[in-house]
């Protein structure tokens, strides 16, 4: 026995994730998962020390998260099952070092997460009306407008946006070489308007935020630094706003959106998967269901029997 807190386990942790390159953004949903549940186990059972660790605890966490709410509303079951994930994350970590009882995590159950459509995705008229209200007369607008048309083309993450180095753009191929989960590399396709942007943001705006020569992210904020997330997320917030874009609009609002637009134009869900960095197909097979509006509209236009139409018999009887 170490004789180390459960806060010190945590910074551990945290080390080792980074040590095996887990994402920052992975790393930070970890810290900040974790860290609420340890502070809940302090505070409400006085529970500080590994050692102390119990099953009725985590059953309590679980009952505690499911009954949290959101002005005033409960958490989805997605967000209840990401505070699940990761406690048992660091249970498993515990126990692999010998810290905890092995599998404790398992008193941690998932709950059933119900399978519906994607929200918070733009028409392409409402994307373009978005990006098209960017104001493009300042260095801080050229990049923003430059980020979106990035995120709506490629459908990139926005971790992988902020993440992108000068160097990872190849713009005589129009492509650009991402960062995913896992710490996994793969190409996407940049389509003409955003590598437009790009080209001219870095030739002739990027030079006007830069402060160090030895910065190499792609996209900087005011200060010279790599764009951080929350700015990325306030900055889209904003100009959402600006535009008065009826849908919550997030950085991942043009990753689905740009999914959706692909299907409904004819893509294939293996090709999209490969582009968005996805493992499984059924990962994105749900996006399929978005289309069947159009679905229906292609059947009544291009099924003959469509074209038979109906008619009445003198009874009244209608027959098709």
């Amino acid at each position: 026995m170490s004789g180390k807190s459960l806060l010190e386990l945590l910074i551990d942790f945290l080390d080792q994730m980074r040590s095996r390159r887990f994402s920052r953004y992975t790393v930070r949903q970890n810290r900040y998962g974790t860290f609420a549940f340890l502070r809940w186990l302090a505070d409400t059972h006085g529970v500080t020390m590994p050692e102390r660790l119990r099953r009725s605890h985590l059953e309590a966490w679980q009952k505690h998260v499911a009954a949290q709410t959101l002005k005033g509303q409960p958490l989805k079951p997605r967000t209840v099952n990401k505070y699940l994930e990761t406690a048992r994350n660091f249970l498993r970590y515990l126990g692999g070092q010998g810290y905890a009882a092995r599998h404790l995590e398992l008193a941690l159950q998932y709950v059933k997460e119900p399978q519906v459509l994607p929200t918070s995705v733009l028409t392409h008229s409402q994307a373009r009306r978005l990006l098209e209200h960017l104001a493009t007369d300042t260095p801080p607008g050229y990049r923003n407008r430059t980020l979106l048309e990035l995120l709506y083309t490629s459908g990139i993450r926005a971790g992988e946006l902020v993440g992108l180095d000068v160097g990872h753009v190849d713009f005589a191929n129009a492509t650009a070489r991402v960062t995913g989960k896992g710490q996994k590399e793969r190409v996407v396709p940049i389509g003409r308007t955003a590598l437009q942007f790009l080209q001219n943001y870095v030739r002739g705006v990027r030079p006007f935020l830069l402060r160090d020569p030895a910065e190499r992210a792609l996209f900087l904020d005011e200060q010279g630094k790599r764009l951080p997330y929350h700015t990325l997320r306030r900055l889209v917030h904003a100009c959402a706003e600006r535009a008065g874009v009826a849908v919550n609009v997030t950085p991942h609002t043009f990753r689905r959106s740009c999914t959706t637009e692909l299907i409904r134009g004819g893509a294939g869900l293996y090709q999209v998967k490969e582009l968005l960095g996805h493992e499984r197909l059924d990962t994105i097979q749900h996006y399929a269901k978005l289309t069947i509006h159009d679905l229906k509209k292609e059947h009544r236009r291009c099924h003959p029997r469509e074209e038979d139409g109906c008619g009445q018999e003198e009874n009244g009887t209608t027959v098709c």
